[in-house]
């Protein structure tokens, strides 16, 4: 259950926060800078907002110390003003639970082992051989194919599906119309026709993964599709056969990760973005949004591709331009070739 209500004392004991102001005053509820009503905390972590610092309604703001001069109400300073929101705003969340025990709709196959403190919705199917963990919560209509294993407080919410052989570490999070273990892309050219190949490997995800809604997640052609711990997928993400993902990785919405990828730890891909299949990302890489990644990343970094947005005439001037560049830079490697001669004969005629 959220909690109700907490003094600026007990929040600031949670965060290791330094208190401005009146230890004792009342928080409620969690708001924006902006919106925030008198009995709410909020937090002030992207400097673009600060302007709203000096007229914030809000009973109290989390934020760094070099904001904290400036602030007009009371504050809990700390060094990572979004980190410690995240860890108070969970205190506040309004989020249900289902109820204890598994619904009579439920259909369970052969040999599963379900912990007794699992939750389990209406007309959800398990199928044979399936581990589920404590405290796990399976939301309204999932299907769980054969030989799956959830661990320990996961939560699928209604209508994720899990094809056979898939499994999920600890403390997973799955949104609604997520689809895990789908078969891959595997198909064979043989005398203008195709032939399927089939897809034998599972879905392996490791613990505190959170996979967005709709996104899918192909199983391995042969070996595996994994994803480490901790990895983040934002909603609409198609993750292909055999991609492997490094720990602490974070992928936002609409990205497209092509078969045998590897992206490595601690890596941030940006929206929209695209991954070719067989290459490798190394540690600690970022993507920005829109990029093709048609080759392989080996050094840590920022790397962009694309072309922002800009109004549509000066965007077909450019399309023109871009297709005589290779006609310009021969001119201009002509031009270089000339200025360097004339400059060449003139020093000559000089001596």
């Amino acid at each position: 259950m959220p909690l109700t209500k907490r003094t600026l004392k007990e929040l600031a004991q949670l965060i290791d926060a330094e208190i401005l102001g009146d230890e004792m005053c009342s928080i409620e509820g969690i708001g924006t800078l902006q919106a925030a009503l008198p009995g709410q905390l909020s937090f002030l972590s992207n400097k673009k907002y600060r302007k709203h610092l000096h007229t914030t309604r809000a009973s109290a703001v989390i934020l760094s110390p070099e904001d904290a001069q400036t602030c007009a109400t009371n504050a809990l300073i700390v060094k990572d003003p979004y980190f410690a929101y995240a860890k108070i705003a969970a205190l506040f969340s309004k989020e249900p639970s289902l109820p204890k025990g598994i619904h009579p709709s439920v259909i369970i196959g052969l040999n599963c082992h379900i912990a007794d403190s699992a939750r389990i919705g209406p007309y959800t199917v398990i199928g044979d051989n399936v581990v589920i963990g404590k405290n796990t919560q399976i939301d309204a209509g999932c299907h769980i194919g054969n030989d799956c294993k959830l661990g320990d407080n996961c939560r699928l919410w209604p209508k994720v599906t899990l094809y056979y052989d898939v499994q999920l570490g600890h403390r997973a999070i799955i949104h609604s119309g997520v689809v895990i273990g789908s078969d891959g892309f595997g198909i064979a050219p043989y005398q203008g026709k195709w032939q399927k190949v089939p897809q034998l490997g599972g879905v392996r995800i490791g613990n505190d993964v959170e996979i967005g809604a709709n996104t899918t997640i192909d199983r391995g052609a042969i070996d595996h599709t994994v994803i480490e711990d901790s990895v983040k997928l934002d909603n609409q993400i198609q993750i292909a056969h055999n991609v492997y993902i490094g720990a602490y990785t974070a992928i936002a919405g609409c990205v497209g990760v092509a078969g045998s990828a590897t992206i490595g730890k601690h890596c941030l891909i940006g929206g929209a973005s695209n991954i070719n299949g067989h290459i490798t990302i190394t540690d600690g890489v970022i993507v920005t949004g829109m990029s093709m990644v048609t080759n392989s990343i080996k050094e840590p970094g920022i790397y962009s591709s694309g072309t922002g947005v800009m109004e549509n005439r000066n965007w077909q001037k450019n399309v023109v331009r871009f297709r005589q560049l290779d006609k310009i830079a021969r001119q201009l490697n002509c031009l270089e070739e000339e200025l360097h001669d004339h400059i060449k004969n003139g020093e000559s005629n000089n001596d």
